[in-house]
């Protein structure tokens, strides 16, 4: 039978934190699903263990890829491999919530001319307790790709769990660009958006964990990288959603500032978070407020910030 969905698992020293990725699709009754994990760490098998505990429950395909280096090479190989219309990324790290499947096919039903699909989350800290929300600047319902690209341009706020996308259009647009291990999921998003509309689904059903090795935190510490990817994807596709000097871009170019001043505030340099939070006011009131919901900057600080006053990361 071809499946109707294939889920790609990249692991790399997975063994920790697999159980609760697999556990969560197991539950979901995956009738229909493939799932295709690619290892490319040596762990002695520890991580294939796992796997194989849950082999009476999911179609698991195993494959060890030592020669991919990051996570990116992994999805884009797995995604060449899958055999289902539509794929999904689930790092090992994170966990589906109960009701992920069937929210799922309500959307393709609803939406079967997006080629992307995506939802709100949840925080997590590393023990898997739930933080708080990571929602979404969009109202559930499609949306068209211009409307979703320009929203999104300000700042990735779609976690790479929640997002199903068409197997075809993936790889119409080259899939995840291994040069961008930091905001390749940002990147493709937006050049999903350019050739296609998007279902956003209400249901929150995906956990994204928060933890001192997510790459959303280890990246950020070479802050040279960091701006740079920030900006490589701003230069890509500015221009497809706004025009220079128009209050998107302004909101854009904000939005960067910020994102640099947090990962230095992470690395134990805080001076530049007021300046950089002050420089906000010269957007004005109206494009302050877009600016926090467009960002969720909240949502993203809260669950960091409570998990550091307890030594968390």
């Amino acid at each position: 039978m071809t499946p109707w969905l294939t889920i790609i698992i990249p692991v790399h020293n997975g063994a920790p934190l697999l159980d609760a990725a697999l556990a969560g699709i197991a539950t979901e009754n995956p009738e229909g699903v493939e799932v295709l994990i690619l290892n490319s760490a040596e762990d002695g098998g520890a991580a294939r263990q796992i796997a194989d505990t849950y082999a009476d429950r999911i179609a698991i395909a195993w494959h060890e890829r030592p020669d991919l280096p990051n996570w990116t090479y992994k999805a884009n190989a797995a995604a060449r491999l899958a055999r289902a219309p539509y794929i999904s990324v689930l790092c090992h790290d994170d966990f589906w919530l109960p009701g992920h499947l069937n929210s799922i096919r309500q959307s393709l039903a609803r939406g079967s001319e997006a080629v992307m699909s995506v939802a709100p989350a949840r925080f997590a800290g590393p023990d898997g307790k739930l933080l708080g929300p990571w929602g979404l600047p969009f109202r559930p319902g499609l949306k068209r790709g211009h409307e979703f690209g320009a929203t999104l341009l300000v700042q990735n706020t779609v976690a790479v769990n929640g997002a199903v996308m068409q197997r075809d259009a993936f790889l119409q647009t080259g899939g995840f660009d291994d040069a961008l291990w930091y905001t390749a999921d940002w990147d493709l998003y937006l050049k999903m958006a350019r050739i296609g509309a998007v279902d956003v689904r209400p249901e929150v059903t995906t956990a994204y964990r928060v933890h001192g090795n997510a790459q959303t935190i280890t990246a950020s510490r070479d802050i040279g990288e960091f701006r740079r990817q920030l900006n490589e994807v701003i230069d890509r596709h500015l221009l497809a959603f706004t025009f220079a000097h128009s209050a998107l871009d302004r909101r854009v170019r904000a939005s960067i500032e910020v994102n640099c001043a947090l990962a230095l505030a992470a690395s134990g340099k805080r001076t530049s978070v007021l300046r950089t939070l002050l420089k906000l006011l010269w957007l004005g009131p109206r494009q302050m407020l877009q600016f926090f919901d467009e960002t969720r900057l909240i949502d993203r600080l809260r669950p960091r910030l409570r998990l550091a006053l307890v030594g968390g990361l």
